[in-house]
């Protein structure tokens, strides 16, 4: 279980739960599950990460303004660089494939 850190926190309380269920020998690779109770906070990409969402409702707003929603059974790519914020509407939990760049 964990939260997000005080600082990004924007509204609500959420509770996460993350299974991480592999990770290459390089750790530049992982995939797993994430849920999350409701809640708004702020978040800053470093790595490229595809989200397939199995149950709830989440949107997405960068910093530029650009807002996008997703709902279960839609996919879609959070980008390196990518900063905003990330709403959860309804209690969700996603399947998630990371790819972390090298510097």
């Amino acid at each position: 279980m964990s939260r997000p850190a005080a600082d990004r926190l924007l509204a609500g309380s959420p509770v996460q739960h993350a299974w991480n269920a592999y990770s290459d020998a390089g750790e530049q690779f992982h995939a797993g599950y994430w849920s999350s109770t409701r809640g708004v906070w702020r978040v800053r990409y470093t790595e490229c990460e595809l989200c397939v969402l199995t149950a709830g409702r989440v949107e997405l707003v960068s910093d530029s303004g650009v807002r996008v929603s997703f709902g279960a059974g839609d996919a879609f790519v959070v980008p390196a660089g990518y900063s905003g914020t990330w709403s959860v509407i309804e209690d969700c939990t996603k399947i998630y494939a990371i790819f972390i760049p090298r510097t």
